[in-house]
């Protein structure tokens, strides 16, 4: 996950309560973005990921320090750091030096469980509005550079140079300052009538981009947001998904997915023609996605803080929490 960071400041300078959370006696105060502030009461803070750290080219000086400080700052300040994935557990713990006790793997769930499911008038209106292709693969991705769109069209391409297949791919989320850079190549490439952004799209038509695609690749050079992104959401929508091999990923996916080098664009090609011809591959992934998409309930998260807030609070755990803080994470 990317966010806008502000420019590195002094300790002092930190920003600090008004006062409101403390006059209202609040136990504890939940920081769910990786913004916060210092107060007075318990804190949970959600750094999200440390990608400053392993890809310090795609950010400004000026950002990474301000994300090495703040993060550090509030991971100290914190009562608990929930993660969505043991990956992202480990790379806190190693480049922050926490106690384990205190950084905590919650999982999270897709985002589209909590959309309605689409009509068939649904997926036609979405199909005419953005008009895309009868078949094609999906990437819902920001046009960050970490996502790798640019080697995701040169595998395209590729395919289409070496005469295996023509793939038509369209891509959702906002266009940012990088698109320009994507959309240079795909001119230079010839690849304008095959790779399609549709920029931002309500969650109705994103959940019909799923369910209307043949597929989803995700070539993303780092991913921490395990059980929450566009690979949990594909194997909820039902659609087979091939995607990098790096950070959370493999364990994300285990055997439900085809994973390759996104620094490789042969490695990535080859898994796309795979995903694109094998009907028989693709049913086999989608029944393992749906197996694992299962695993994923928000209700369960919900219960799981509230179990960790009576927990931070000091409050008698009821039975129920004591199981849910025992039970091992799933990945």
């Amino acid at each position: 996950m990317r966010s806008s960071v502000p420019r590195a400041r002094s300790a002092a300078r930190l920003p600090t309560s008004d006062g409101t959370i403390e006059a209202s006696a609040v136990d504890i105060m939940h920081f769910p973005l990786q913004t916060a502030f210092v107060a007075s009461v318990p804190s949970i803070y959600h750094p999200h990921d440390l990608q400053h750290l392993h890809h310090p080219e795609f950010f400004t000086k000026a950002e990474r320090e301000a994300r090495e400080f703040e993060y550090r700052a509030f991971c100290d300040q914190a009562s608990m750091i929930p993660v969505t994935s043991q990956w992202n557990r480990n790379d806190l713990l190693t480049h922050f030096s926490l106690p384990e006790d205190k950084v905590v793997v919650v999982h999270l769930a897709p985002a589209i469980g909590a959309y309605l499911s689409p009509t068939q008038q649904d997926l036609q209106c979405a199909r005419t509005k953005l008009a895309l292709p009868d078949r094609f693969v999906f990437y819902p991705a920001q046009t960050w550079a970490h996502k790798n769109h640019l080697r995701l069209v040169e595998a395209i391409a590729r395919l289409r140079d070496e005469g295996r297949a023509n793939i038509p791919v369209v891509c959702s989320g906002t266009k940012n300052d990088f698109y320009r850079v994507i959309a240079q190549r795909i001119r230079e490439l010839g690849l304008e009538e095959t790779v399609v952004f549709t920029d931002f799209v309500g969650t109705e038509e994103l959940n019909a981009l799923y369910r209307l695609s043949h597929g989803v690749v995700v070539p993303t050079l780092f991913e921490a947001a395990g059980g929450f992104g566009p690979i949990a959401e594909a194997f909820l929508a039902g659609r087979p998904v091939a995607c990098s091999n790096v950070t959370t990923l493999p364990d994300e996916v285990g055997n439900a997915a085809l994973v390759f080098d996104p620094m490789n664009v042969a490695d990535m090609a080859e898994s796309i023609y795979r995903l694109w011809t094998d009907r028989a591959l693709c049913d086999q992934l989608v029944d393992r996605g749906r197996v694992k998409a299962a695993r994923y309930d928000w209700v369960r998260t919900a219960r799981i803080f509230r179990a960790h807030y009576r927990r931070i609070a000091q409050q008698q755990p009821t039975d129920e929490d004591a199981a849910l803080l025992a039970a091992p994470a799933f990945f």
